[in-house]
């Protein structure tokens, strides 16, 4: 089975705050600042990488230590290598996505965008 998790540390003891998320944030020092507005955006700009049709561009906008759950493979990704690799043949069917309902999370320099609703 996949999974994740992320916990927030609420009332005195870590609470889980969203699961079956694909991304565990990391906190640091000095965090940046990001609207909900801007978080939403960050789809647009994979939307963007996947309509160029290079699996290496939609695997550059996934950070370092990234983990893809994918659509179409029982294959988890966690290396630039792998991702780049699911999408070599996730680019052939031309998608583009829609987001219709999503949860926006914004912490010291992460956030997360989850929902139900997805599409292609």
């Amino acid at each position: 089975a996949r999974y994740s998790f992320v916990y927030a540390f609420e009332d005195g003891k870590w609470m889980i705050s969203h699961h079956h998320s694909s991304l565990m944030p990391q906190e640091t020092v000095r965090p940046v600042k990001v609207t909900e507005e801007e978080v939403r955006s960050f789809f647009g700009l994979w939307n963007d990488a996947l309509k160029t049709g290079d699996p290496q561009k939609v695997a550059d906008r996934y950070s370092k230590d990234a983990v893809l759950l994918p659509t179409l493979s029982d294959e988890a990704r966690y290396t630039n290598d792998r991702i780049a690799d699911y999408f070599v043949g996730f680019l052939k069917k031309k998608p583009t996505g829609e987001i219709l309902e999503g949860n926006i999370k914004i912490g010291p320099n992460w956030a997360q965008d989850a929902g139900t609703n997805y599409t292609y």
